[in-house]
């Protein structure tokens, strides 16, 4: 059953196409790339979230689904500066665009009972990238002086499952 819910004004376009790649049947890391690829090639008004939403929340970072279909969902995620997720990985491809802010990512390799600090990258606005499990395990935090905004896209029904997250990690990092 499709539990596809309301597009936000400015998705149509890109839902579309999201639906033609996932359609080819591609292995997760080139599906998440080549989602990538796309929301690469759009500029995003603004004007998708409210003047509400953009000011994100005090509490922590927030998700907010602005597409969800049984194959795929659409989220905007707004941080405030310093705003920052536990170690975790994903329960499907992700492909992300950063419209404002910077999102740091510390990424991590599993090695036995800890974990391995592998890379570390800044993305800043216009900066896409896509992954795939494994291999995705990683924590992200604004550390841009601004709110930051960023739009993410995952092989997964986000209406369902109400997360993007498939593990949270409480390891040593050695």
């Amino acid at each position: 059953m499709d539990t596809t819910t309301l597009t936000r004004p400015g998705l149509t376009g890109l839902v579309e196409t999201i639906r033609i790649v996932i359609g080819q049947g591609l292995a997760p890391e080139e599906t998440a790339h080549e989602v990538a690829e796309l929301v690469r090639g759009r500029r995003f008004n603004p004007g998708i979230l409210t003047a509400e939403e953009r000011q994100g929340s005090p509490d922590g970072y927030v998700s907010l689904v602005l597409h969800a279909e049984s194959t795929f969902s659409i989220a905007a995620v707004v941080w405030r500066r310093g705003q920052e997720t536990v170690i975790h990985d994903h329960v499907s491809w992700c492909a992300f665009g950063v419209l404002s802010g910077v999102e740091y990512e510390t990424l991590y390799r599993l090695d036995g009972d800890h974990l391995v600090e592998i890379d570390r990258v800044a993305n800043g606005p216009g900066d896409v990238s896509g992954f795939a499990p494994p291999g995705d395990i990683h924590k992200v935090k604004n550390t841009s002086p601004e709110t930051g905004v960023s739009l993410h896209v995952y092989g997964a029904d986000l209406s369902v499952l109400g997360s993007s997250v498939r593990r949270v990690y409480d390891l040593p990092v050695r």
